[in-house]
């Protein structure tokens, strides 16, 4: 075999083995003679595999130039950085470990500032005043959707209850007690007052001692003398602390307070309790609500009205304030207690007979800051309190009457008295049956 048809052969084989491995590339003479295709002007062709070999013209030099195959090419995925193997797992576990330990840390100090953990002991005062508060009024029904009664509901203001607490270095977080308020339903379980509370105490006992009876509540002790008038039982209050003056005149002349004795007055009188705010010494807790502290006063008064004191009332023609208001006057005039039986004697003497009473303590109600015996501009006063002018009993009690002077009230002696007039060697009273008697005894006073 001549050397070209080497050549040659040896090119077949090149082609086979690039069809075999799926890289044809293509087979070009100088002259550009494709593969399997006999030149233009050739004498044969030869096709792979048949054994016949093309025609070369002799002496004619022949350049062999294999291209290269073409790739295949996928496209360009994006790079993966990330770490692999154990040391993205040890990173892994660190980023979990230390969000762990974060979450740990603040539950640790919520729990702390919650429960009130590792907090040094010292207590503070601390002051809810009334305007905190709004109450609201709901309907209470039964299991077929009917209004049976009503509740009243106060809600204090939780932001306003938070920050005092916070300044008061009770809390910590004010956003996480106001968390648990909502859950508790704390706004409605504290009460107006002022209350003495421990840096030891924990959100829930807190709350518990901020209210009425929780253990935390300033009391005070005030000290009613029998005799005190509606406003200077008031004032007394309110310069102890327990709550304000304003209010206290309020309530009493507004609020409607759910005591039998006190049915059918009007509630717009500004008198209305007077003579029923049984003076005595009680426990207040400072900064209570007005109407809290009034019922105190008048709930006292209802356990000191007994049974026998009601039925003597439903014997009588008088109504129970016209009783207290004689108990009142008995109150501003008796000297001891030996002789206030025999003075309620001669008021309800005096009130059967048609004759005006002519006790000068009354008018001195509508003159509260006068002191001693009435002037006698106050004696020719024109006032249903001016009883030596108006007849029968002035318009209400004139003072809160103690437990003797209502127990004569309500059993006064049976004496044929019409009069009495002060004694001023003895400092008691002489009683009279007649005008003349009287006049005579009180020439010889010097008033």
């Amino acid at each position: 075999m001549s050397k070209e048809s080497e050549n040659i052969d040896r090119i077949f084989r090149l082609h086979e083995d690039a069809q075999a491995s799926g890289k044809l590339g293509r087979v070009e003479s100088q002259t550009g003679t494709q593969p399997g295709a006999a030149r233009s002007g050739s004498t044969g062709s030869m096709r792979p595999g048949t054994g016949t070999q093309p025609a070369v013209r002799p002496g004619t030099q022949t350049d062999v130039h294999i291209e290269p195959a073409r790739e295949s090419y996928r496209l360009i995925q994006p790079r993966d950085d990330r770490p692999t193997g154990c040391l993205g797992a040890l990173m892994y576990a660190t980023f979990i470990l230390c969000v762990s330990i974060i979450l740990a840390i603040l539950a640790w100090m919520a729990a702390s500032d919650a429960l009130a953990l590792n907090k040094e002991s010292f207590t503070s005062r601390v002051v809810l005043p009334d305007d905190i508060f709004t109450v609201e009024f709901t309907d209470i029904k039964d299991d077929d959707g009917t209004v049976t009664g009503h509740r009243t509901v106060t809600h204090a203001d939780v932001g306003y209850l938070s920050k005092t607490l916070k300044q008061a270095g009770l809390i910590e977080y004010s956003w996480l007690f106001e968390l648990y308020c909502g859950i508790s339903h704390a706004d409605e379980k504290v009460k107006p007052g002022e209350y003495e509370l421990l840096s030891t105490y924990d959100y829930r006992a807190l709350i518990q001692n901020m209210r009425p009876n929780g253990g935390g509540a300033v009391t005070v002790n005030v000290t009613f003398p029998e005799g005190l008038t509606a406003e200077e039982m008031f004032r007394l209050l309110d310069r102890s602390g327990v709550c304000s003056y304003d209010d206290l005149v309020e309530a009493a002349a507004h609020y409607d307070f759910r005591h039998s004795f006190l049915s059918g007055l009007p509630t717009e009188d500004e008198h209305r309790l007077e003579g029923f705010l049984f003076p005595e010494t009680y426990n207040f807790y400072v900064g209570t609500t007005a109407s809290t502290a009034i019922s105190k006063l008048l709930d006292q008064f209802g356990t000191v009205l007994t049974d026998e004191m009601l039925a003597a009332l439903a014997a009588s023609p008088y109504s129970l304030r016209d009783v207290v208001t004689v108990a009142s006057m008995i109150e501003k005039e008796a000297a001891d207690d030996s002789e206030r039986a025999a003075i309620a004697s001669v008021i309800y003497n005096r009130i059967t007979a048609g004759m005006n009473l002519g006790i000068d303590s009354t008018i001195l109600y509508v003159h509260p800051g006068h002191t001693g015996a009435p002037n006698a501009a106050m004696l020719v006063e024109q006032s249903p309190y001016n009883t030596r002018l108006s007849p029968g009993l002035p318009p209400s009690p004139i003072c809160n009457p103690g437990q003797k002077s209502l127990e004569a009230a309500f059993f006064p002696n049976m004496t044929n008295y019409y009069y009495y007039a002060l004694d001023t060697a003895t400092g008691r009273h002489r009683f009279f049956t007649n005008s003349a008697e009287f006049d005579a005894f009180v020439a010889t006073q010097s008033y």
